[in-house]
């Protein structure tokens, strides 16, 4: 693939007389039909809803702690400033621009803004340091970035000034520009004043109303929408370039599977929406079936706010739900001895129904169902209120594997969590679970018209509207992505007898010992994150004799069982290298051995002495462990494992 893949653009006249050709008389960009099939694109589907709905709530922003409202007039209003922009600084069809910001109403502007003139937006994980922005800005070869605030300016600016720069680069744009009075970068300019810029454009040209109606009616469905990164846990990141095809047709696909066509979505935007996930579930989402979007505060804030906004459709990577968990856990700790022994029994006969459950799926007796009835009433009622969850109708946990427990506690409080299966290849899930298909450990059944085999090695390859369009300036990686019209998933999966599939582990994780045993290490992580103690684990031993693990602890919870314990430390480290904790972290490894085979044994861990960090390069954006450099970075601590490696 090469920027050949992106359209030329042609004149106004052209456009608008392709546009006539291309539409019915009557068009209908919402027919179920439509979406299904993606025969429409995003900015269609803005345009309409603003059309429709115009002063109906779309989006919702928290300034100075009061909700600011945003119609989907406004909505469309601000993007086609942008669009307008866009046009003054000359960018046109198949350009990029990059997005690095926390989410915000402006992510959404600029997103559809330049997507209605075919401009490619590209979005860059806020947390990112400069070094890895620069790779995504260089490589794309964008020509304006937006930035949400000084912080990821600056990590601009750097980037420019640093190791070659950015020679594409041409416009900086911050939506936030406080603390950046003294700036003189040429070419910075805030977001306000980049609107103008569309203002003035249209001002001074007499058709540029109609030459962008023209251009929205002119992209195709299989034109590029939008571009989204691969976190790069085996290598640099690759651009995905994602058609308005492959996003509708799986986002709305996805909605009717969860019933999310006919009921309302009230959404927390505050996963980064440079992740597909959140780019289909909460933006093209609202794009296709309508709703409400609010956006956290931040990420620290989440729990808080999702209590605020009580949404109905939630999607959380297991980090959230896992923090959610062990909030409860904590308060009930807390609680007094009468309590929690009563919610200790109450638990047990939720989990008894649960069983049941799972055996049956989700099957109950009426008897069964009036003990479920009782115990919500008796404390789940309160806990799903108190976490800001009752009126959810679906909650997806979605982007890294999860713990087992987690998903048995939020099945056992009645807000069972849908698992699902997908990538940014296919533009989000193409599996999900659903009622019938909610067994614990799988991931669901096919969306509509995925298509989908798995191999002799048990790799499960996809196909359908969903699949990709390739990557960015990546031709053998495309091809080495897909064969006979099938993409290349790299997932190992089981098939389970009620027809889901289960993700084994990823293809390049699969430890081969020097005994010729496959063991899939993920299993055994999650086992070991179970418990509250333990934070990450990457289980070693490819080519070895044993199993070993490099363990990090949470630091909170251990560092609270310390303090019940008397035991002073000071830093993660020094709590790390207790010989309590290790003693602590022994038990949890002895125990989860106890749960698999001799040869998936852990014989021997590592506490690591330092937590895991995304600056270091040892995470990913997603938090995600960059495996491949396990060998290099952790070479001291797989000494301590396995002795030195002979000269």
């Amino acid at each position: 693939m090469n920027d050949q893949t992106f359209m030329t653009a042609p004149d106004a006249g052209q456009l608008l007389d392709a546009a006539r050709r291309r539409l019915p008389a009557g068009f209908n960009p919402f027919d179920p039909e439509n979406l299904k099939g993606g025969t429409g694109t995003l900015p269609r589907l803005l345009r309409e809803h603003a059309r429709r709905h115009g002063g109906e709530l779309a989006l919702r922003e928290k300034v100075l702690g009061v909700w600011e409202r945003n119609d989907w007039a406004h909505y469309y209003g601000q993007a086609r400033r942008f669009a307008f922009a866009l046009l003054s600084l000359g960018l046109k069809r198949g350009d990029r621009i990059v997005i690095a910001s926390e989410n915000s109403p402006q992510w959404y502007y600029a997103d559809l803004g330049a997507e209605m003139i075919g401009v490619v937006p590209v979005g860059i994980y806020p947390t990112n340091p400069w070094p890895e922005l620069q790779y995504i800005v260089r490589h794309c070869g964008a020509r304006l970035a937006v930035c949400g605030d000084q912080e990821q300016t600056d990590k601009v600016l750097d980037a420019q000034a640093q190791d070659g720069g950015l020679p594409d680069l041409e416009h900086v744009v911050c939506v936030d520009m406080k603390g950046m009075r003294d700036y003189a970068q040429p070419g910075l300019m805030s977001f306000d004043a980049l609107l103008e810029l569309g203002d003035a454009y249209v001002a001074r040209t007499a058709q540029a109303e109609a030459e962008l109606d023209a251009m929205i009616e002119d992209t195709s469905p299989d034109d590029v929408a939008l571009m989204v990164y691969t976190s790069g846990t085996t290598g640099p990141p690759k651009g995905g370039m994602l058609t308005h095809r492959n996003i509708i047709y799986s986002t709305y696909n996805y909605a009717r599977a969860v019933g999310a066509d006919v009921r309302r979505i009230d959404a927390v935007g505050y996963l980064p929406l440079c992740h597909a996930a959140e780019r289909c579930y909460s933006m093209a989402m609202l794009l296709c079936v309508g709703g409400t979007v609010s956006f956290a505060e931040s990420i620290d804030t989440v729990n808080e706010n999702v209590r605020e906004i009580a949404p109905t459709f939630m999607v959380g990577v297991p980090r959230i739900w896992e923090k959610m968990k062990e909030g409860f856990e904590f308060r009930l700790r807390e609680s007094g001895a009468v309590q929690k022994a009563l919610a200790g029994w109450l638990f047990r006969q939720g989990r008894r129904l649960d069983d049941i459950r799972q055996r049956n799926d989700g099957a109950l007796s009426p008897g069964q169902r009036v003990q479920a009835w009782l115990l919500h009433w008796a404390l789940f009622r309160n806990v799903q209120r108190h976490m800001g969850l009752d009126r959810t109708y679906h909650r997806l946990c979605a982007g890294a594997a999860v713990s087992p427990e987690t998903i048995r506690f939020f099945s056992i409080i009645g807000l069972p969590l849908s698992q699902g299966y997908g990538m940014t290849e296919v533009a989000g899930c193409v599996f999900i679970q659903r009622p019938g298909a909610f067994r614990l450990g799988g991931c669901g059944l096919p969306l509509e018209g995925t298509q989908y085999d798995i191999a002799e090695d048990g790799e499960i390859r996809l196909g359908g509207p969903a699949v990709f369009k390739g990557y960015f300036r990546d031709a053998a990686a495309t091809d080495n992505t897909m064969e006979d019209g099938m993409l290349l998933s790299g997932d190992i999966v089981s098939v389970l007898d009620n027809g889901e599939i289960s993700v084994v582990d990823r293809k390049k994780a699969i430890i081969i010992t020097s005994g010729g045993k496959n063991i899939a290490p993920s299993e055994i992580e999650n086992a070991l994150k179970d418990s509250p103690y333990i934070k990450e684990v990457i289980v070693t031993g490819d080519g070895r004799k044993f199993l070993g693990a490099l363990i990090q602890i949470d630091f909170d919870n251990v560092g609270l069982w310390a303090g019940d314990r008397n035991l002073s430390y000071t830093t993660y480290r020094s709590l790390a290298l207790l010989p309590e904790v290790r003693t602590l972290v022994q038990g949890i490894v002895d125990e989860v051995n106890g749960r698999f085979a001799r040869v998936e044994n852990i014989r021997r861990f590592v506490i690591l002495e330092k937590e895991l960090d995304h600056d270091d390069g040892e995470l990913t954006a997603t938090q995600k462990v960059r495996r491949s450099i396990i060998d290099t970075k952790f070479e001291k601590e797989l000494e301590q494992i396995y002795g030195k490696v002979p000269a």
